[in-house]
């Protein structure tokens, strides 16, 4: 295996931990309406990231594989745009 599919696959497994670890993180929440809107969007998001890779993977070219990577790009800024609205509402909550 090269060095580049090493980090295909490696990043492949990465993405999918990170949508399962994200899946956990969310059942494991209190539920109220707030928390019920932020969770779906957050594993929308956390699991979009993944597939959006492996989707970007297995492009036709170069542009084609710059367009999906792009979107793999956004779909991690809005999880981690999630996440921060979750720690910061603890935060405010616990004070």
């Amino acid at each position: 295996m090269t060095e580049k599919e090493i980090f295909i696959e490696a990043l492949k497994k990465r993405t999918r931990k990170f949508a399962v670890d994200v899946i956990i993180f969310c059942n494991s929440l209190k539920i109220c309406k707030a928390s019920s809107v932020i969770t779906y969007q957050l594993v929308k998001s956390a699991t979009s990231t993944g597939v959006n890779y492996r989707a970007a993977c297995r492009a036709r070219s170069k542009s084609e594989f710059f367009s999906k990577i792009c979107i793999v790009v956004e779909e991690a800024d809005e999880s981690e745009y999630w996440l921060e609205i979750i720690n910061e509402a603890n935060s405010s909550y616990r004070k």
